[in-house]
């Protein structure tokens, strides 16, 4: 009995390390997104902010972050400081058997969870691409990472307020995705639209990123990567029913991204007259922030409903925030936030326990608490560094003024 509880030990924390590394290459896919949705003046900057961000987010994580968000806590209201311990002891809890036992390694989940913070801040980037100051930006994912994402973590993955009050949400279309964009939708309000995208009388202009082939890599690297992300959150594989259960989870997760692609792309058809490449690829993200909520419960064909629903969605997210000036140059408030509510309510669809109340409950409170401390820090960044390159900059591009380089030195700086 010792060794098949051993063995199970070592095949589930097997898996959580797999996932989260499946889940850590998501950040390249955010980076290549990114990088194909900007203009080509500005890639190097996006590259130096994504692979920033990530290597604060882990430090932070390590320093403050994981201890906030499953510490003991004061309250179900207020978390705790802690740090991340080395000290890991999960074996002979796991040999002694018993039903509360832990069947991974404590290390292996700060490495799964560490990875879905990093994605929460890779959300924010797109959103203020081309005009935010590089260092304005990396000042504040050291608070989002350290303070603000897992306080609401604690809420309901630590076992807070909203855990306790039946809210929902399997792998984070809320505590992950409407995070992030809870976060960047503060950000862009303060930091204003990029030079030249709105002219008078509500006009919209188009800014086309400069590498659709990257783009689309990313959306293909981000779909691999959501296999860990929704299939790791079941967080083991060792028996029969935990077995089919990541199964499931797989295939909802591929059939939801698939449906919201193909229904976006509809969409783009009949409201532009075009084949959209770009909703094409937001129509997939959608679809699988969609499913995230609750990939375990729906059938195949229920998850790829969910995931078109989100496709729909995301392509009139998108249109009806350019028309606002809200000007999110990937659409990541989009694809993260508005689909992120619209997977966290379908969860009511699909799993008998969920409460419409609850759902409602933790979607409010995520969404006040990061959108609110956010907008503190913004402004707080604002009024001291400030967080917004001057306009000769922005107009040469923030490769050089940020960076010093180029991304692609052998364009000519006029075709952008």
């Amino acid at each position: 009995m010792e060794k098949l509880l051993e063995l199970s030990y070592a095949l589930d924390t097997f898996y959580f390390l797999m996932s989260g590394a499946l889940v850590m290459w998501m950040a390249a896919g955010f980076t290549m997104l990114e990088a194909g949705l900007v203009r080509a003046k500005n890639t190097a900057e996006i590259l130096t902010k994504n692979v920033g961000l990530y290597s604060i987010a882990c430090i932070m994580y390590m320093v403050c972050g994981y201890g906030i968000m499953y510490g003991d806590g004061i309250s179900s209201w207020l978390p705790s400081i802690g740090f991340l311990s080395a000290d890991d002891n999960t074996v002979a809890a796991v040999t002694a058997g018993g039903d509360d036992a832990p069947y991974y390694s404590n290390l292996s989940d700060f490495f799964f969870q560490v990875v879905f913070v990093a994605t929460a801040m890779s959300i924010v980037s797109g959103a203020v691409a081309e005009r935010m100051k590089l260092w304005s930006f990396f000042l504040f994912s050291v608070v989002l990472t350290g303070f603000i994402y897992p306080v609401q973590g604690f809420w309901k993955w630590g076992g807070g307020f909203l855990d306790q009050a039946g809210f929902l949400d399997f792998a984070g279309s809320g505590v992950v995705h409407m995070c992030g964009a809870a976060a960047a939708l503060a950000g862009v309000i303060l930091l204003g639209a990029r030079k030249g995208k709105y002219g008078p009388g509500g006009q919209i202009n188009a800014i086309p990123g400069c590498n659709l082939p990257l783009a689309t890599l990313g959306a293909w690297v981000l779909w691999l990567g959501w296999f860990g992300f929704n299939g790791g959150s079941e967080l083991k594989i060792s028996n029969v029913d935990e077995a089919n259960a990541v199964a499931r989870i797989f295939v909802n997760t591929n059939m939801a991204a698939a449906g919201g692609l193909v229904v976006a792309l509809i969409t783009a058809r009949f409201r532009f007259g075009k084949a959209d490449l770009t909703m094409a690829l937001n129509g997939a993200l959608a679809g699988l922030v969609a499913i995230t909520a609750e990939p375990l419960t729906p059938t195949p064909g229920m998850a790829t409903l969910i995931g078109g629903v989100g496709g729909v969605i995301v392509v009139f997210s998108i249109v009806f925030l350019d028309r606002i000036k809200i000007d999110d140059p990937v659409g990541a408030i989009s694809v993260h936030g508005v689909v992120g509510v619209w997977g966290l309510l379908a969860v009511c669809i699909t799993n008998p326990d969920a409460s419409l109340m609850a759902q409602l409950l933790g979607i409010g409170v995520i969404f006040a608490w990061v959108f609110g401390a956010s907008l503190l820090v913004w402004a707080i960044i604002k009024a001291t560094i400030g967080i917004r390159i001057a306009e000769q900059d922005e107009y040469e591009g923030a490769d050089l003024a940020e960076c010093g380089l180029e991304a692609y030195p052998e364009f000519n700086k006029a075709s952008d």
